[in-house]
């Protein structure tokens, strides 16, 4: 399985439900990488998007505790059990976790890469990635050019779990 993100230097993903920054390579990069595959977020990310609507030409698959939630258009799993059961239907290399911070942090050890794009500035935040700088069992397979967006500068990173 992997995990995609775009995180600022201290890992932050996000304040108040909203990303930090909205950055079109970044987008494109997320759209192309995801589109065809299978998506796996948390209710409040959904909630995130334009309208609250599932994102388009993949499947949706929603974790909420809430046992009421529907959503046209999306699988909604209400435990991680649920959601493991759910993902045995996908190839494990067709799922990509796309947030927030409590699911990240639930399946960042079931996760083989991560596609991570790393933004030099510090954000004002209240959601974070794990940091897989500090996580023995992470590296970094591939790196890009620095990229830039105006005057920010980022790199689009891919991790992958060392093998044992």
């Amino acid at each position: 399985m992997n995990l995609i993100a775009a995180v600022d230097k201290n890992w932050a993903i996000g304040l108040n439900n909203k990303l930090l920054v909205s950055i079109p390579e970044d987008m494109k990069f997320f759209r192309k990488t995801t589109t065809g595959k299978v998506v796996v977020m948390g209710r409040k990310t959904l909630e995130s998007f334009p309208n609250g609507l599932p994102l388009k030409n993949r499947v949706n698959i929603v974790l909420t505790s809430d046992k009421n939630y529907k959503v046209k258009d999306a699988i909604i799993v209400h435990s991680m059990d649920e959601l493991l059961e759910e993902l045995k239907n996908y190839n494990s290399e067709d799922i990509y976790v796309i947030g927030g911070e409590s699911i990240y942090r639930q399946m960042v050890d079931m996760c083989d890469v991560a596609h991570i794009t790393k933004i030099d500035y510090a954000y004002e935040a209240d959601s974070y990635f794990p940091n897989l700088d500090e996580k023995e069992d992470w590296e970094i397979t591939a790196d890009s050019e620095e990229q830039t967006y105006f005057d920010l500068e980022f790199y689009f990173l891919k991790y992958e779990k060392k093998k044992k």
